[in-house]
């Protein structure tokens, strides 16, 4: 029988030859949520690329402290952003992932599971995979509603993948076929009430900018229709209301924002045609 203390295996990485996987982020101002990110991305991966668009607390110093790749890059937007740090990356595998998220324990083991499989690297092999997101907010896990479950691919083939999207909400293009993983990526989403409302005010607005380009309009009934849509596919047909007084909090916030983004939409309209 071998010694394994002799010719310790690596719990992590135990195949020599796994699948390499570049860790990809953006960060601005994120010393609150970076390290508990970090900590749970680093025995997954073969580097951290961070791209900094300016960082003025600790940010890129922590993202040191992990080993991490820091790179300054000012503001492209998202899509600009998130496509400079695939370009940055060395491996062929990224794991995309937001500074306030973090990787469970069960979707850690299954991402461990691809990197040390050897028919992921194979022709034949998903070009990605997909996580369901788990957001925490007000001190509860939402598992209901327009949050859950969120699927987003965020482990791929760096040649099969690009950003695109409008000013906001990007999305990630994939030529290829993706499963599905067990396990959750958490979001520790808005601090509390005030972030909320002040990012979805800006969300709004960059969501607005992009639809008035694209061409499209809103009329004076439009922001009350699509907010009250909002409100009941989130809370009623997607059962928001099993998360309670929180899950009311949410669907009606998400209803504020649809109301601002066509009302700011319809006031783009009528300054353009005043001109």
């Amino acid at each position: 029988m071998r010694d394994a203390s002799a010719n310790p295996v690596n719990p992590i990485n135990p195949v020599k030859n796994h699948v390499k996987i570049s860790a990809c982020l953006i960060t601005l101002n994120e010393e609150r949520n970076l390290p508990r990110c970090l900590a749970s991305v680093a025995p997954l991966v073969d580097e951290i690329v961070v791209v900094d668009s300016g960082s003025t607390d600790a940010t890129r110093d922590i993202a040191l402290k992990f080993g991490a790749h820091v790179y300054h890059q000012d503001w492209l937007g998202y899509v600009g952003q998130k496509n400079f740090a695939l370009a940055q990356a060395t491996y062929p595998w990224a794991l995309s992932i937001d500074a306030d998220e973090e990787i469970s324990p069960e979707l850690a083991a299954a991402i461990t599971r691809v990197r040390n499989s050897p028919s992921s690297d194979l022709p034949e092999a998903p070009a990605g995979y997909a996580f369901s997101r788990l957001v925490f907010y007000r001190n509860k896990w939402i598992r209901h509603g327009d949050w859950y479950p969120d699927r987003l691919v965020r482990l791929f083939r760096r040649d099969k993948a690009r950003f695109t999207g409008g000013r906001v909400h990007e999305k990630l293009e994939l030529a290829g076929d993706f499963l599905t993983l067990p396990g959750h990526l958490h979001h520790f989403t808005y601090e509390n009430a005030t972030d909320r409302a002040a990012r979805c005010a800006r969300y709004a607005g960059l969501w607005a900018q992009t639809a008035h380009e694209a061409g499209r309009r809103a009329g004076p009934l439009s922001p009350p229709l699509h907010a009250a849509a909002r409100f009941l596919k989130g809370y009623l047909l997607k059962r928001g209301f099993l998360d309670g007084a929180v899950g009311w909090d949410v669907a009606a916030g998400n209803a504020r924002e649809v109301w601002l983004k066509y009302t700011l939409l319809g006031k783009l309209n009528r300054a353009a045609k005043t001109k």
